[in-house]
């Protein structure tokens, strides 16, 4: 049987090692984007990036690297979502379809579309008492800090994840794309919950998050506090030390994401 640890090592893994092979598309619809080829055809046609010197390796070589940090960035929060949703399944031995959420929403041209969040952690599927018990009373504990009623707080049997590896954009369509999630949350007796890896998140962000109802957790350590932590909450009530966990394989993790913008930064000709 597989060590448990690798497994956890290979979803976090498997999405960053994606972005080796990123190509700018440059406006194109190519799904495999441009290679360095395809693109000093294209810009040296172009009379006027021509003139002014656009059409080089290493203007290819700077669009590849600035695009492919953002599928970096993008794989990373992939491979985030994935590690935590399959330490949620084993830790409370639930099925895979158990940790994922859904809802739908009606649309004027389309009739439906489904709106998913990256996990979902339903109470009355956890088999085990005890972890059960953990869950609800933490549960209830973050509805205190969010000023929930407790009337409410007793129809909420899910907890619904959206899982980032960081939130440095202070994008308003993705925020109000959210506090929508949350809303539709509790009206399905969910409990929304943003989880955050990393502590780059704007305060100011945050904020507004909690206003609406999100329990925020960020990636700050030595706080002992699974209201605000993702690792304390982790550790304490999920019962997975992610923090360990992540620094036991952080030599691993830095070659491999090392080893991603390495590449992104080469300027073969076969690229």
């Amino acid at each position: 049987m597989p060590n448990a640890d690798d497994a956890y090592l290979e979803a976090l893994l498997a999405p960053i090692r994606v972005s080796r092979s990123y190509r700018p598309r440059f406006g194109r619809r190519s799904a495999a984007g441009l290679a360095f080829a395809d693109f000093r055809s294209l810009y040296a046609a172009d009379p006027f990036y021509s003139w002014l010197g656009l059409d080089t390796r290493t203007m290819y070589a700077a669009h590849r690297a600035a695009g492919g940090v953002t599928s970096l960035y993008r794989q990373i929060g992939i491979g985030c979502e994935r590690l935590v949703r399959t330490v949620l399944g084993d830790t409370f031995s639930l099925p895979e379809e158990a940790t994922r959420w859904s809802y739908t929403v009606a649309e004027p041209s389309s009739g439906q579309r489904v709106v998913s969040l990256d996990a979902g952690l339903p109470l009355d599927r956890i088999p085990d008492s005890g972890h059960r018990r953990r869950v609800e009373a933490w549960l209830t504990r973050c509805a205190d800090s969010l000023d929930i009623d407790r009337r409410l707080v007793a129809s909420l049997r899910t907890i619904v994840f959206e899982i980032r590896q960081g939130y440095k954009s202070k994008d308003s369509k993705r925020q109000l794309a959210d506090i929508a999630n949350a809303a539709a949350a509790y009206t399905q007796c969910c409990f929304p919950c943003l989880l955050v890896l990393s502590r780059q998140i704007d305060e100011e962000v945050a904020s507004r998050y909690r206003a609406n109802r999100w329990l925020v957790l960020t990636g700050a350590t030595g706080l002992d506090d699974p209201l605000r932590s993702t690792y304390d909450f982790m550790a304490q009530i999920v019962g997975f030390d992610l923090a360990a966990f992540v620094s036991r394989h952080a030599d691993t993790l830095r070659s491999e994401i090392d080893g991603v913008v390495r590449t992104l930064l080469e300027t073969r000709s076969s690229d």
